[in-house]
């Protein structure tokens, strides 16, 4: 787990490598769907990577509700990717009840260029990440909201 911000010049050299890797089909919902990341150009996506055993990542996720609640009419939608298995995935969706959208992530978080959680990528409404955020965020924090709606 992490809890620091990457530099912005880092972000944008692993953009690319995350544009190719995040268009592929390598994800699933919690019954097994196809998820094509692709699909949600159009509206602006938070895409988080995140893992039952980290525990910023369960930190922050009461703020990400909360912020997706704020959020609902400005055309977001707030994914939550891990590469646990489905029943990992399930169980821990069923006992936290945070009421977010939790997707299996098939691929390798290396080849995201991710090697600390939590990690939340932002793609505007055209489908370009303009967003790379390392590490837990006050999401609901007025700022952050601000940030989120400027993008």
């Amino acid at each position: 787990c992490k809890e620091v911000q990457k530099s912005e010049a880092a972000n944008e050299a692993a953009s690319e490598v995350v544009k190719a890797v995040v268009s592929e089909v390598l994800y699933e919902d919690l019954e097994g769907n196809e998820v094509i990341i692709e699909s949600f150009k159009g509206k602006k996506l938070v895409l988080n990577y995140w893992a039952t055993w980290c525990k910023p990542c369960i930190e922050e996720m009461p703020a990400m509700a909360r912020a997706q609640e704020l959020l609902k009419d400005d055309n977001f939608v707030f994914l939550f990717a891990s590469d646990q298995s489905l029943e990992k995935i399930i169980a821990f969706r069923d006992k936290r009840q945070f009421g977010l959208d939790f997707i299996k992530f098939n691929g390798a978080y290396a080849d995201l260029g991710i090697t600390a959680l939590p990690v939340t990528l932002i793609f505007n409404e055209n489908g370009a990440q303009v967003e790379r955020i390392e590490g837990g965020v006050i999401w609901d924090a007025p700022e952050m909201i601000d940030k989120l709606k400027g993008l």
